[in-house]
């Protein structure tokens, strides 16, 4: 039992960070514009979300639509000041070699979930009819289910997510930040894959890289798997016990324009999970045994944000005191990040293990 539940207060509603996996779904990522009115705007909005979701959801009752929201570190400072989050910060780029984990802007993130994509093209569209003004958006990837549940580059994505309370366990903080408890973590990234090379591969090299059969989607020997495989290197450990997160990977593309990736996007108890698998993928574990999809495969976005309790969001206020907008100033990027040691998972950015059968 938590301090608030000893003390008779009811446990925070967490937002649906947990909700099945579904066919379609939307990724937006804003920077929110300067000025209080502004702020006061995305505050507002805050508590509106719920009747948002639901005015839509009823459209189509069976649509299994849901929508998480996300803030940055330097948005949370603008919106909500003091306290923050334990472990929220700015996301990590990460350098090494020809490989670039970029960090790029983003203060907000909706991830609109749904069976259709109409019913997430809506409620987005009524989310920016109500903060359009305020924010000016980054970014926003339509991602779909891809066949039998696989990504672009042909495996199936996310076969060994936790499931059930383990899968809750895995994703929501709890008394170890009692402030934010009921709140996740989750980190971001577009991935671009270069097709052509990738298939140009025999299935054999593809499944070596990869850590798993392309067929089956059974996992590879350890005497036949290289410690590079994608599914090695994302596996985080700690104390003997593996530390898994939830993925919601989505394919994303254009054919006409040659456009092919997976939108990568991990939830987590805590970043420094993600932060590890995303070290070892990029430096290697130990460094130079790096990922070799890392040879096929672009992040072209990368953000972290922490996503409140949807008890957090129904009390925030449009006036609530907040720090101003910082002065604009380029951010050095740092070339060797010293990732704190943690566990070890997958991430799947590609393929290989998570919930409802991917990864």
């Amino acid at each position: 039992m938590s301090a608030l539940q000893a003390a008779g207060v009811l446990p925070a509603v967490a937002q649906a960070v947990a909700a099945p996996l579904t066919r379609a779904a939307i990724f937006l990522v804003a920077t929110i514009n300067p000025g209080p009115d502004n702020r006061a705007t995305v505050r507002s909005f805050c508590g509106d979300i719920p009747a948002l979701v639901r005015a839509v959801e009823f459209r189509d009752l069976e649509g299994g639509l849901s929508c998480v929201m996300g803030f940055g570190s330097d948005a949370w400072n603008r919106l909500f000041g003091s306290p923050r989050p334990a472990e929220l910060h700015p996301f990590r780029e990460i350098r090494a070699e020809a490989r670039h984990a970029v960090s790029t802007p983003g203060d907000l993130l909706f991830h609109i979930r749904a069976k259709r994509m109409d019913l997430c093209f809506e409620l987005a569209t009524q989310f920016m009819a109500h903060i359009g003004n305020a924010v000016s958006p980054v970014d926003e990837v339509h991602g779909f289910r891809y066949f039998d549940d696989r990504d672009l580059i042909g495996f199936v994505d996310g076969t060994e997510n936790p499931r059930g309370a383990a899968a809750v366990d895995a994703v929501l903080v709890g008394d170890e930040d009692s402030d934010f408890a009921g709140g996740s973590y989750v980190i971001v990234q577009k991935y671009l894959h270069d097709l052509g090379a990738w298939n140009a591969l025999s299935t054999e090299a593809q499944e070596r890289i990869i850590g798993r059969a392309k067929l089956s989607d059974i996992e590879l020997d350890e005497s036949v798997k290289p410690t590079s495989a994608h599914n090695a290197l994302t596996t985080i450990v700690e104390n003997g016990k593996e530390i898994k997160i939830l993925r919601d990977n989505m394919p994303f593309g254009r054919a006409a324009h040659g456009e092919f990736g997976t939108y990568f996007i991990g939830y987590s108890r805590s970043p420094r999970t993600i932060e590890q698998m995303l070290e070892n993928m990029f430096i290697g574990r130990p460094p130079g045994n790096y990922d070799r999809l890392l040879d096929f495969s672009r992040a072209v976005t990368g953000n972290l944000f922490f996503v409140p309790s949807a008890t957090f969001l129904e009390t925030v206020t449009e006036d609530q005191p907040a720090v101003a907008d910082p002065p604009a100033a380029p951010v050095a990027a740092d070339s060797s990040p010293s990732i704190p040691s943690v566990r070890e998972g997958s991430l799947g950015i590609g393929s290989l293990k998570g919930d409802i059968r991917h990864e």
